[in-house]
């Protein structure tokens, strides 16, 4: 068989190549890429839904944390046991068993039956900001599947927790918003069972917590359950969580009632007089029937009010000719 003479050249070519002796110069050295994690976008969702105005609960248990005297301890460093560390900072730690109530204390290391929340608390606070509601509200696609990813992570490590019969009042919270965000994040319908079971073991517990009434009631309403969802939503604006008022208005809407809707803006109005325009403007959309959702509403961006136009002036009446 005979090779075209492209074939040939082609195979001499790299004959040639592969036996050359030439020293090749060192390439030069590259500058070595650093990573940088881009910065969280703003939060759509208040961090505070008990009060908006309010530093979120979070950033006031580090406070609490930082203020209080620590006890410094030295412990085997986890990667490499020869070596030590000092530790010297309060971390949020709560029980995980045998506790029926909030229980959120300071130190440096979790003890026996106990675990570091600082990590995972800081978490479901970016994931509230972001999707506490339906339909969850990301900006930048890329750091919507961040969040996705690890908050499929953290709901089996809480899940695991929360298994258990005696699991603490703090570990089944933590469990529930985790699963309703996983949820509003469509993670699964999994997630929708589960939490329907924490909020009704956590109001077991604690019938009264305004938290979790809050959570659940909204919880119902945006999954369908609207009649449901109706005692629960009144218990927390009962027990002062300002956003509440929004979910049951919103709630009502997509019951279609829209005197009961407008009557809670109303009530949030003289609630909370800072947010008076935040609930004219639903009012007025609710009015003329526009977008159902309280959240849509307020993520569009508010139309300016048309100017009055102006009184045309009334023409001067003619002089009466001289007879």
């Amino acid at each position: 068989m005979t090779l075209k003479p492209l074939a040939c050249t082609l195979i001499a070519v790299s004959l040639l190549s592969a036996c050359s002796t030439t020293p090749k110069e060192d390439p030069k050295p590259t500058t070595p890429i650093i990573f940088t994690e881009p910065d969280v976008t703003p939060p759509f969702y208040a961090l505070n839904p008990f009060n908006y105005d309010a530093p979120p609960p979070f950033e006031i248990a580090l406070k609490q944390a930082a203020a209080q005297p620590v006890t410094k301890m030295e412990v085997n460093l986890q990667s490499d046991p020869s070596k030590k560390v000092t530790l010297d900072v309060n971390k949020l730690i709560i029980p995980t068993v045998n506790s029926n109530a909030r229980n959120l204390k300071f130190a440096v290391l979790a003890g026996e039956n106990e675990i570091d929340v600082t990590e995972i608390d800081d978490f479901l606070q970016l994931v509230e900001g972001k999707a506490r509601h339906y339909p969850p509200r990301f900006t930048e696609r890329q750091e919507r599947k961040g969040f996705e990813a690890k908050l499929k992570e953290l709901t089996q490590q809480l899940d695991t927790l929360a298994s258990r019969d005696n699991a603490s009042f703090d570990v089944l919270i933590r469990a529930f918003k985790a699963s309703v965000m996983a949820r509003n994040l469509d993670l699964g319908s999994v997630y929708t069972t589960k939490s329907l079971t924490y909020a009704q073991r956590i109001l077991k517990i604690n019938k009264e917590d305004a938290e979790a009434n809050f959570w659940f009631g909204f919880g119902l309403s945006e999954g369908g359950g609207q009649r449901e969802a109706i005692p629960y939503l009144d218990k927390a604006m009962q027990a002062g969580v300002q956003e509440a008022y929004l979910s049951a208005a919103n709630n009502y809407i997509a019951m279609e009632q829209k005197k009961n809707a407008i009557q809670t803006l109303k009530n949030y109005k003289i609630k909370y007089p800072q947010e008076a325009e935040v609930a004219d403007r639903l009012i007025a959309e609710i009015e003329k029937q526009g977008r159902w959702n309280v959240w849509q509403i307020i993520a569009a961006p508010a139309q300016p009010t048309p100017a009055t136009p102006a009184t045309p002036a009334t023409p001067a009446t003619p002089a009466t000719p001289a007879t």
